[in-house]
């Protein structure tokens, strides 16, 4: 595979650009795949890191809906969805017996977007961990900070807003 050309997040638009990927994405636990497509959006927004909202369709594992919410400036409203991970896990079905431990509010989605993001109607988004991200086979860190939700590939150039330093950005 060809190396991906650089992308440089204080080059990403504001207000964010809303646009398909074709790149094969993927969320797993304990190796066991929990969410998987090529069918997927991208958030591209000055200085963050693409934020991927996945299909429900791609998504293997039971989810719970939260009662946290947190509202978007450009997206509206995000629910928030909850995860029960299996101590050990050896294939999907040990997601649906609902012993482990309980993993709350790393999930989200958007139920009512404002117009330029209703594509993403019900997309859910997940933050890079505790359960590993890929990105077309990369293993993804996450965007520094608890508060977003992108994933840092390697493709990406230069800060990203998140950390110490960068709230005001």
């Amino acid at each position: 595979m060809p190396p991906k050309a650089p992308l440089n997040p204080f080059t990403f638009p504001r207000p964010p650009l809303l646009e398909r990927t074709p790149r094969h994405l993927q969320v797993k636990w304990q190796d066991i795949v929990i969410a998987d497509t090529k069918d997927a959006f991208w958030v591209l927004e000055t200085t963050h890191p693409p934020t991927y909202y996945l299909p429900p369709s791609s998504i293997l594992a039971p989810l719970a809906k939260s009662s946290h919410s947190s509202f978007c400036e450009w997206k509206g409203r995000a629910t928030y969805w909850d995860i029960v991970l299996p101590k050990r896990a050896s294939s999907i079905e040990d997601f649906t017996t609902g012993k482990g431990e309980k993993v709350r509010n790393r999930i989200w989605s958007y139920e009512d977007p404002t117009e330029g993001f209703k594509p993403i109607k019900d997309y859910v988004s997940f933050y890079a961990g505790p359960w590993d991200c890929y990105v077309d086979g990369e293993l993804v860190k996450p965007q520094p900070g608890d508060f977003y939700g992108g994933w840092v590939t390697s493709e990406i150039v230069g800060q990203v807003k998140g950390g110490p330093g960068t709230w005001g950005w």
